[in-house]
C-alpha cells in the first residue's frame, strides 16, 4: 500500500492564485464581450520586457554554448563565481557577506518552501498575518502544523496580527518562537519596516535562539533612503537571519527565473540535545543534493542586471511600476476606500467598502469593472477585508484601471 503524506489533506480549498484562475476562467466562459476588457492586476507578475543588458548576456550565452571551446555543461550547483561576486559587491558591500554565502537558486518561492528541508520536528514558527501563502502552505505540507480552524488559521503556528495600528509591522511576540518569517517591503500590504524594527527582531531573535527568514524579493523598490533594504544592514543579524532574494520583480524574470539566498556561516542551529550546528552546511549539502543549478544563460542575464547597462534599464522598469502605484493609490483614494502601501512597495493595499467581504469585493471588481485584483482573506485572516492590487502592468492598462475604479465607486 502506497502511504501519502496526508499533511497535504490539511491544506484549505486550494492556493490563492489558483482559485483566482479558476474565477476568472469561468467569467471569460461565460462572458465573452466583457472578457476582452479584462485587466489583470491580482498576481505580481511582471508585465514589461526584460532588460537588453540582459537580454544580449543571454544570447551571448546561448552562443557560447554553441561553440565547443566555450560549452558549459553541469555548473556549480551553488552558482557560478561571477554572479555570485556580483550580488556581494552590489547588494552586500561592507556587511560582511561573502561570495560563497550566496546560493543561486530558481526562485525565492521555492527557497521559502525548501529551507524547511534543514530544519526539524518542534520547532515554534511564527508568520505575520496576513501572509505570503506560501510561507503557511508549506509548513503544513512538511508536517508542522495540526488542522486548521474555521477562520483559516492552522494550529501549531504562531500567527502575529498586522494591522493599520501597527503599521502592518508586527509587535515582538511575547512568547519564545524558533523560526520568524518576515518580508519587507511586505507581500500582501505593502508596508515596510524601519531599521528601529528591525533591530528590535534581530535582538529578539538574539536573546531566543531563533532565527529569521527574511524575505526581501521586493528591496529594490524601496524609495526612502532611510529603510533597510537588507536585514545585514542591522547588527548582529549575520548571526540571526537569513535572507532570500530575487531577480523576478526588479529584472523581470518572473518567467526566466533566477534568485538567491543568503546564509552566513555565522548563523546557527541547534541539535535536539542543545548542540550548535551552523546553517550553512546543511543548506550547501540540500542544495547540492536537490537542485543541479540555475542554468548558465540565466545566470549570465542575472549577472547583467548589475552592469551599468543593466543598473539603468532595471531603474527605469521600478520607475514605471511606482509610478503605476502612485496612479493606483489616488484612484483608491479618491474613491473612498482606504489605501496602505504602494511607496515603497509595487503593491497597494486596499479595505473594502462597508458591507463587502474580501472575496465579495473580488466579484465587484471582476463583473463592474473587469479588473482581476487579490483578496486579502487569501493571504490569512487578517487579510479579510482587504484587497491587494497590483503595480505591475502597463502604464496604459493602470491608467484604465484608475477610470473603472472610479466610475465604479465614485
Amino acid at each position: 500500500m502506497a502511504r501519502i503524506n496526508e499533511n497535504f489533506l490539511k491544506l484549505k480549498a486550494g492556493y490563492l492564485f489558483p482559485e483566482i484562475a479558476r474565477r476568472v476562467n469561468a467569467f471569460t466562459e461565460a462572458n465573452s464581450e466583457a472578457a476582452k476588457r479584462l485587466i489583470r492586476c491580482g498576481i505580481g507578475d511582471v508585465t514589461e520586457p526584460l532588460p537588453d543588458a540582459c537580454r544580449q548576456a543571454m544570447h551571448d550565452a546561448v552562443d557560447e554554448l554553441g561553440n565547443s571551446a566555450t560549452f558549459k555543461g553541469y555548473g556549480p550547483e551553488q552558482g557560478y563565481a561571477f554572479l555570485r561576486e556580483a550580488i556581494v559587491e552590489n547588494q552586500f558591500a561592507g556587511l560582511g557577506i561573502a561570495a560563497d554565502e550566496v546560493f543561486i537558486s530558481d526562485g525565492s518561492k521555492c527557497d521559502t518552501g525548501n529551507i524547511l528541508d534543514i530544519f526539524g520536528k518542534g520547532n515554534v514558527i511564527a508568520i505575520t498575518d496576513p501572509v505570503y501563502p506560501v510561507y503557511v502552505d508549506t509548513n503544513v505540507m512538511i508536517g508542522n502544523t495540526a488542522d486548521a480552524d474555521e477562520t483559516g488559521a492552522y494550529a501549531g503556528l504562531v500567527y502575529l496580527p498586522c494591522t493599520p495600528e501597527n503599521g502592518f509591522v508586527p509587535a515582538i511576540p511575547d512568547q519564545k518562537v524558533d523560526l520568524v518569517y518576515l518580508c519587507y517591503p511586505n507581500n500582501p500590504t505593502g508596508a515596510t519596516a524601519t531599521r528601529s524594527q528591525l533591530e528590535a527582531w534581530v535582538a529578539y531573535a538574539r536573546a531566543n535562539q531563533a532565527i529569521i527568514l527574511y524575505d526581501a524579493a521586493y528591496e529594490a523598490f524601496i524609495q526612502d533612503p532611510e529603510l533597510p533594504r537588507s536585514i545585514f544592514e542591522i547588527e548582529g543579524a549575520r548571526e540571526c537571519a537569513m535572507e532570500f532574494r530575487s531577480f523576478s520583480k526588479n529584472g523581470g524574470f518572473t518567467g526566466v527565473r533566477c534568485a538567491y539566498i543568503v546564509i552566513p556561516k555565522a548563523l546557527k542551529g541547534y541539535t535536539v540535545d542543545g548542540r550548535e550546528q551552523a546553517i550553512h552546511p546543511l543548506w550547501s549539502r540540500r542544495h547540492s543534493t536537490k537542485f543541479n543549478g540555475a542554468s548558465y544563460p540565466v545566470q549570465k542575464g542575472a549577472a547583467a542586471v548589475f552592469s551599468e547597462a543593466g543598473k539603468a534599464q532595471v531603474a527605469a522598469l521600478i520607475e514605471g511600476y511606482m509610478g503605476n502605484a502612485k496612479l493606483l493609490r489616488e484612484a483608491c483614494a479618491a474613491a473612498g476606500l482606504p489605501v496602505f502601501g504602494g511607496v515603497n512597495a509595487p503593491y497597494v493595499w486596499v479595505g473594502c467598502p462597508a458591507g463587502l467581504t474580501s472575496w465579495d469585493m473580488f466579484d465587484k471588481m471582476l463583473n463592474e469593472a473587469n479588473v482581476v485584483i487579490t483578496p486579502g482573506s487569501g493571504f490569512g485572516a487578517a487579510g479579510e477585508g482587504y484587497f491587494r492590487i497590483s503595480a505591475f502592468n502597463t502604464r496604459a492598462n493602470v491608467e484604465e484601471v484608475c477610470r473603472r475604479i472610479r466610475a465604479t465607486f465614485g
